[in-house]
């Protein structure tokens, strides 16, 4: 119940936040999301009026009733007179391909300790690839890619994949999802979490009893272990999330996460908050999935006492 109520309330909270703080700059809202180098007087008094930015409770109403159907304003700054939803839209698929270049050696990682493929002699290599930060590792694959000449077609041939008139490297895709996958003890973390938890579980008695009986431990501890092992790849999952920020601005990835950093930097506050409200939907889903898995899991439990041999 905590973590549903956590992921209903997740999406709210982000934009409130991020409305507190552009109340909290000094100076007026308006003048702060839209200067007046950029943005006259008409245009300053048309966004007031569109946005309601006479209150922070007053605007972030009227955002989220609006971000509902897709409407995140227009962007002043970063892309100026480009829709926010569309800035968005096209980050999304470049994020979402490293995320899941990245989830490739963690699920790796997680089933090969689970079910031994892994001798526990490699943990002490797995952790040493751990250890490198993932800003040293993306930097090395930057120079990398520079110095063979792999940021485009390249020595591979590999051609650049095209859409709205944005190309994107398969190779830095590629060096993306591998830093977020090795690097900062992802992939050591998924083999010596996954490893705990069942070194842990084996030790209770009732896998004893079930070894005297002819059972496998694995059939038996399986189903008890589940919810801590999709609570773990929750938090893995965030972890490269918010990882894809450092990763896209080095590896110089067209992504949610680089989109944020640009219009951080920009104080272009209307993709702030839209690209800031994708993450947020994205642990939001995760909070809820871990939270329905765990019903679900513990309701087969109940029904299920007896495990096959």
């Amino acid at each position: 119940m905590v973590r549903g109520a956590a992921g209903i309330l997740l999406p709210l909270i982000v934009p409130a936040i991020i409305a507190m703080i552009i109340w909290g700059l000094p100076g007026d809202p308006a003048t702060t999301i839209c200067p007046q180098g950029t943005c006259g007087e008409t245009a300053r008094q048309a966004l007031i009026e569109r946005y309601s930015l006479t209150s922070p409770y007053a605007f972030l109403y009227s955002w989220l009733s609006r971000a509902i159907f897709l409407d995140f304003g227009i962007s002043p700054v970063t892309i100026a007179g480009k829709e926010v939803w569309a800035l968005v839209a096209t980050s999304v698929p470049n994020t979402a391909l490293v995320m899941l270049l990245a989830l490739g050696p963690i699920t790796v990682g997680t089933f090969g300790a689970a079910l031994g493929w892994f001798p526990r002699q490699l943990d002490a290599v797995f952790q040493g690839i751990g250890v490198v930060p993932a800003v040293i590792f993306a930097l090395f694959c930057v120079a990398f890619i520079t110095i063979f000449d792999l940021g485009g077609i390249g020595a591979f041939g590999i051609p650049m994949f095209e859409y709205d008139n944005w190309e994107v490297s398969p190779m830095k895709l590629l060096a993306g999802g591998l830093v977020l996958g090795l690097a900062d003890g992802a992939l050591s973390g998924a083999v010596s979490g996954t490893r705990s938890v069942f070194d842990t579980e084996f030790k209770q008695r009732y896998i004893g009893i079930a070894i005297l009986r002819g059972e496998r431990p694995m059939v038996n501890a399986a189903p008890n272990v589940l919810p801590t092992l999709i609570g773990q790849f929750r938090s893995r999952v965030l972890h490269l999330l918010s990882g894809t920020v450092i990763i896209e601005v080095i590896l110089g990835i067209e992504g949610l996460g680089d989109l944020l950093w640009r219009a951080t930097l920009d104080n272009d506050y209307f993709v702030v908050l839209g690209a800031a409200w994708g993450f947020a939907l994205i642990s939001s889903f995760l909070l809820i999935f871990q939270a329905i898995s765990g019903v679900v899991v513990e309701l087969m439990i109940r029904r299920s006492p007896s495990v096959p041999t």
